[in-house]
């Protein structure tokens, strides 16, 4: 019945979906890259954060350091303003004195009264000049605080012009990891495009120009009646000969890509668009599913290592011909192999 079929279904070539299919991969291919730039954009938000938050710590003590020197300067005013009253005091006192010394000269003989007074006028004189002692001390330590304010303040200014030129560092290397990253991406790509490019061309010399194989975009395209009787998932002789080629081609491939290229031969089961409801399946998922994970097992059992491999079922949710006729169910039912990035 699947040869009658065939013969049946011989018609043009359909080049769409194999446009549609690569067009696909070109946009995981951008979101992919997209994804990258988010990580790099989301670490550098982390270290800029980081960075801010040591900016606004410094800031905040540059403010009390500020708000300190303001204190420090309004009191050395302070200071100031009773310096100039005591010197003003003194320069009295000392005018008095000298007064006082003229009426003490002028009346040394007249008697013991006037030697006490000009006594007493000395001890005065005497506590006005340590009062204005303490107070030129009390200066001196002021200016000493405020001279240990500005250094500190001169070092917090270091430290903030050090921090900000190791941020622009830290920018630079994070957009030059981002660009060798990308270029590396693009690199990796073009290097697998030339192996699955290489395997193809490999396949398509051995399996030769048949009806029921044929490559469709980035994908070697198998008609299920190929590998499997209507709505089975256990595999044919034939379907196990073709698999035995596909299997040493791939071997062969393992041996060539660089192990550093996480590469897979992603094998997709598909089916038509008629409901199947059997003991062994209940939907087109289950019998897809199935079939894909068979033709894995195949392969599997053949030497192909088994991370290099995946299973996947597609259901009758990715038709190749959305008309209702036989000979799109027929170009629907089919397995398909792509060999694409992990």
């Amino acid at each position: 019945m699947a040869l009658a079929r065939s013969r049946r279904g011989e018609s043009a070539f359909n080049y769409w979906p194999g446009f549609v299919d690569a067009l696909s991969t070109l946009v995981l291919s951008i979101v992919f890259l997209l994804s990258v730039f988010l990580v790099v954009q989301f670490f550098l938000s982390q270290e800029v954060s980081g960075k801010d938050k040591a900016l606004e710590q410094l800031t905040a003590k540059i403010a009390q350091l500020n708000d300190l020197l303001s204190l420090e300067k309004l009191g050395k005013l302070n200071l100031d303003d009773q310096l100039t009253q005591l010197r003003a005091g003194l320069a009295s006192a000392e005018s008095e004195r000298d007064r006082m010394k003229g009426l003490y000269e002028g009346l040394a003989s007249s008697g013991s009264d006037a030697q006490g007074r000009a006594s007493e006028l000395n001890k005065a004189l005497e506590s006005e000049k340590g009062v204005t002692s303490r107070a030129l001390a009390q200066i001196e330590v002021l200016n000493q605080q405020i001279s240990a304010l500005r250094r500190q303040l001169a070092a917090l200014e270091e430290a903030l012009d050090a921090s900000e030129k190791r941020d622009k560092e830290s920018q630079g290397r994070i957009a030059d990891l981002g660009q060798r990253l990308n270029v590396a991406l693009a690199q990796r790509v073009q290097e697998l495009s030339r192996y699955r490019s290489e395997f193809f061309g490999r396949l398509r010399a051995i399996l030769g120009n048949r009806p029921d194989i044929r490559i469709v975009g980035d994908r070697f395209v198998f008609q299920s009646e190929v590998f499997f009787e209507t709505g089975q998932a256990t595999l044919l002789p034939e379907g196990k000969t073709e698999l035995d080629t596909v299997a040493n081609a791939l071997i062969d491939l393992d041996k060539k890509i660089p192990t550093e290229i996480a590469w897979v031969l992603r094998v997709d089961g598909h089916t038509d668009v008629r409901p199947i409801n059997s003991p062994l399946f209940k939907s087109n998922w289950e019998l897809s599913s199935a079939r894909a994970i068979s033709v894995v097992q195949y392969l599997v059992s053949l030497g192909v290592p088994a991370q290099r491999l995946v299973a996947a079922g597609f259901a009758e949710f990715q038709p190749l011909d959305t008309a209702q006729t036989e000979e799109a169910y027929k170009r629907n039912r089919r397995i398909e192999l792509k060999l694409t990035e992990r």
